[in-house]
């Protein structure tokens, strides 16, 4: 691969979506064009630890971060990168809460692919059932073959550095 090439998809992000809802919001139901699959990925346990471990957070955040110019240093040489997005209904209308979007760069998108990944799902028909129901106003039915999502177990100290 040419230096340049090499050079630009060091930059290149793999984002990392934990939320179901997010992913719909993102991908449209798996409807937009270039989105039209969607896939259920599991990776390790010891594989997410590691990534928010070596995470810094996609923007500045007073209080987190001692100075702007610090918080660019970090980001620069952090593998992986946290954002905090709203999080969807069924409706995909935002909520006053936010999901963790995981970015992942050079050795850590290297290591999801080639470590991390354990199992990998088309949820496609899934998105496209659940999308069904709920346009026709459904939203119970919708609710009940939502993948099961539960808070992520880790200790606060690990997590400081992302709280945003």
């Amino acid at each position: 691969m040419p230096a340049a090439t090499q050079e630009v998809c060091e930059r290149c992000l793999t984002w990392i979506k934990p939320s179901f809802l997010w992913m719909m919001y993102r991908c449209g139901w798996g409807a937009k064009e270039g989105q039209e699959t969607v896939l259920a990925v599991e990776i390790s346990r010891e594989g997410f630890d590691w990534a928010l471990r070596n995470a810094c957070l996609s923007s500045y955040t007073h209080g987190v971060h001692p100075d702007r110019a610090t918080w660019q240093r970090q980001l620069k040489h952090a593998p992986t990168r946290v954002q905090w997005d709203p999080e969807r209904d069924l409706r995909l209308r935002p909520l006053p809460y936010r999901s963790l979007q995981l970015g992942l760069s050079g050795d850590a998108a290297r290591r999801y692919a080639d470590e991390w990944t354990l199992t990998i799902r088309d949820v496609t028909p899934l998105a496209h059932e659940i999308h069904a129901l709920v346009s026709a106003g459904d939203l119970t039915s919708a609710a009940r073959l939502l993948p099961q999502e539960r808070p992520y177990p880790v200790d606060d100290a690990s997590l400081a550095h992302l709280h945003g």
